[in-house]
């Protein structure tokens, strides 16, 4: 890998680490493999990782609460393979690939974030209650 792990002190700048994403691309590609020849990983589906995914996300939760970085890193990374095998698997049906959520993710904190975003300058001294607002009202008005 080209970086540092988030074990122990470190801390994990993924941008600086790895300009290029090639442990993002890594991962994708062990995703592809997992999904070509592992007959587990082959046979899943999004409704078959349901509950592997809940039980991911309550780990991380677990973590948190007992300030275990190191448990914390694992299960994150354990969600971060979640996201891209859901993504793998939309991406064979011809749904979505993962550069789609990651544009989609992207696009959505940029546009609910204009207060960092934006040189408007009403808001250059937001408060923490008036980003809670404005993000409120931006999210009310995407759906």
């Amino acid at each position: 890998m080209g970086g540092k792990t988030c074990i122990k002190k470190g801390v994990f700048l993924y941008a600086i680490i790895d300009p290029e994403m090639k442990d993002f691309d890594r991962l994708v590609e062990v995703v592809a493999t997992l999904r070509k020849k592992c007959p587990w990983d082959k046979k899943q589906t999004h409704k078959s990782l349901k509950p592997y995914m809940l039980e991911e996300v309550g780990e991380a939760i677990e973590a948190i609460d007992e300030n275990d970085y190191d448990h914390l890193c694992e299960e994150l990374g354990d969600q971060l393979l979640h996201i891209v095998m859901h993504a793998a698997i939309a991406q064979e049906k011809k749904r979505f690939s993962i550069e789609d959520v990651i544009n989609g993710i992207c696009a959505k904190m940029i546009r609910r974030h204009p207060h960092v975003f934006t040189k408007n300058k009403k808001y250059k001294n937001i408060s923490v209650k008036q980003v809670l607002k404005l993000w409120g009202e931006i999210k009310k008005n995407e759906h």
